[in-house]
């Protein structure tokens, strides 16, 4: 009999249809609210992406999962809720649930008890017990879903049957089979797979679903390339991206439409796709962060991006239009160049945000070709903008950041110097992007004085600790612009850092800072930004609720016994 291995996981949801991922342990046909596909097979692995068209708008239908036409979901015995499907009307009130790393189970207790109790577990609880009214309508993971640096002990059992694990890379993540293991590991706790089963996921990585400071600087990169292992890492970690997270943020009519996706399903339902998606992978990291690569084509702007090859994608949740930016595979590092997003990325993303630079409606296709039409009078009055990584930091961090990126360059004293003290530290965000950093500032601001937007959002993990801060334009801008950072779901933050991360919101601080990035040559930058609420240190989730032109955030706490503690709530219009 063959068994779900993985899953089900509700990934894409709009007004009328649906995805649903798993994975299987042998080749069979995969059927949902009678909708049947055939698997296709991976490295040995055995996958299926469900589409499902024709559903109602606003309407909650139960599903089951049936393999070769037997009941494999729910399992006997599973006294979880039925999981559903859920749609929500265009333009309506939405609720999305949002977090970044996220450390899976371990059997190690003293990791354990540092970790803190699982707030996706807690949030699984929670929801279980709750009226169905009151659940989110997605949830959006911003990084860190998996952590191919740091191994819990019952995956270096399974890395310890294939090789040596005192030869490098240790006890790290080596290809994609192992990164099978890592996912089965992290997504296959019972309360965790009913909650995605359950409430439809959206997906985007960070440094640790590759590796720590993935891709930092060509410094780093070129390290990493030296490294005999990394080839193999790189891509496993591409390949395992692709299939567990990436094809699920695209809906059925762009998967349609994706070249990668149908080269995998002819090449997976005949033999094997993984020749197929070895190729694209290597092909993405260098295609990505190629300054002048060729545009290339997409629909809805959720791929496409040079070739075939995008991260980014975007999605209308009722009356929010979020913009989900990639900020690590795609930076630019070569060429003299460094940049967060290419320009192609920045053209596209203010496409889909319906903005020029100057705050004028673009016309129907953009400057990459990757063309959006432009329906007019269709306002989606809430904009939210994701990145992994946040765009406004404490002030002292942000200074620190942009001094450090000037003391790498050619320009800088002792760039080998600034370098290690850059990789030692982190100092990668946006801030150390400094023009890209100006250039998403433009684009915000733009987006917040386009007619009709209610209020712009910028969400954002990483960092294990969340705060909210406000950026201030001159002259004001028609909406607010506000960015809420909420990190982790299941992870810690060091204890030497919480109070130098307190302390970097400090006047004193601030203004040490922008001087030795002033001294550098760092301009004074385009906005001032104030931190509203924060830090907060320990498991957490946010909450955006959008109800006609309001919008409402929490963040909410993991406790100890296993619930959730609303720390903070505002109003963000």
């Amino acid at each position: 009999m063959t068994n779900v291995v993985l899953g089900p996981i509700l990934r894409y949801t709009d007004d009328t249809s649906a995805t649903v991922w798993l994975e299987l342990d042998e080749a069979c046909t995969v059927e949902v609210l009678g909708n049947a596909v055939d698997t296709f097979r991976i490295g040995g692995h055995h996958y299926a992406l469900v589409p499902i068209r024709g559903l109602l708008p606003g309407t909650s239908t139960p599903y089951d999962v049936r393999v070769d036409g037997a009941l494999a979901w729910p399992e006997p015995g599973d006294t979880h809720p039925p999981s559903r499907i859920r749609t929500v009307p265009r333009g309506s009130k939405a609720r999305l649930l949002f977090g970044s790393c996220r450390f899976g189970p371990t059997e190690d207790a003293s990791r354990r008890r540092a970790l803190g109790p699982d707030a996706l577990e807690s949030c699984a609880r929670r929801l279980m017990d709750a009226p169905e009214r009151h659940w989110p309508d997605a949830m959006l993971f911003l990084g860190d879903q998996v952590y191919a640096d740091q191994t819990a002990p019952q995956v270096r059992r399974e890395l310890a049957q294939r090789r040596d694990l005192s030869e490098p890379p240790g006890e790290e993540i080596a290809d994609f089979e192992e990164y099978t293991a890592l996912y089965r590991n992290g997504w296959g706790d019972p309360l965790v797979r009913w909650l995605l089963s359950t409430v439809p996921s959206m997906m985007i990585f960070d440094d640790h679903d590759v590796r720590d400071d993935w891709n930092t600087s060509l410094e780093w990169r070129t390290a990493m390339a030296a490294e005999p292992w990394w080839r193999e890492r790189l891509l496993g970690g591409l390949i395992s991206y692709w299939v567990y997270q990436h094809i699920g943020n695209l809906g059925p009519d762009d998967l349609d439409e994706d070249p990668t996706y149908l080269a995998v399903l002819a090449a997976g339902r005949a033999g094997d796709a993984l020749p197929v998606l070895r190729e694209f992978a290597a092909r993405a990291d260098t295609e990505l962060r190629a300054p002048e690569a060729a545009p290339g084509h997409g629909s809805g702007g959720t791929h496409g991006r040079y070739k075939n090859v995008r991260w980014s994608y975007r999605r209308d949740l009722g009356s929010l239009r979020l913009v989900v930016l990639d900020t690590r595979a795609g930076r630019i590092l070569e060429g003299g160049e460094r940049a967060m997003l290419s320009e192609v990325d920045f053209a596209w993303l203010r496409d889909q945000l319906r903005v020029d630079a100057d705050g004028r409606e673009p016309p129907a296709a953009d400057v990459s070709g990757d063309a959006t039409p432009v329906v007019r009078g269709d306002v989606h009055e809430h904009v939210v903008v994701a990145s992994s990584l946040p765009w406004l930091l404490p002030h002292a961090v942000h200074h620190l950041q942009s001094w450090n990126e000037a003391a790498c360059s050619d320009r800088g004293r002792w760039p080998k110097l600034a370098e290690r003290i850059r990789q030692a530290g982190d100092l990668e965000h946006w801030a150390a992007f400094r023009a890209s950093f100006d250039r998403l500032a433009e684009v915000l601001r733009a987006a917040a004085d386009r007619p009709g937007t209610a209020s712009v959002s910028v969400l954002s993990g990483d960092v294990h600790h969340s705060y909210l801060a406000e950026a201030e334009f001159t002259p004001p801008t028609r909406s607010r612009v506000v960015q809420v950072t909420c990190s982790p779901l299941h992870n810690a933050t060091p204890p030497h850092l919480t109070v130098p991360l307190r302390m970097a919101w400090s006047r004193l601080l601030t203004a040490v800072f922008r001087r030795l990035a002033g001294r550098a040559g760092v301009p004074p930058v385009p906005l001032r930004w104030t931190k509203s609420t924060g830090p907060y240190f320990g498991n957490m989730v946010g909450v955006l609720e959008a109800d006609g032109e309001h919008v409402l955030l929490s963040l909410q706490r993991a406790d100890d016994d296993g619930g959730l503690t609303t720390i903070h709530r505002s109003a963000l219009t």
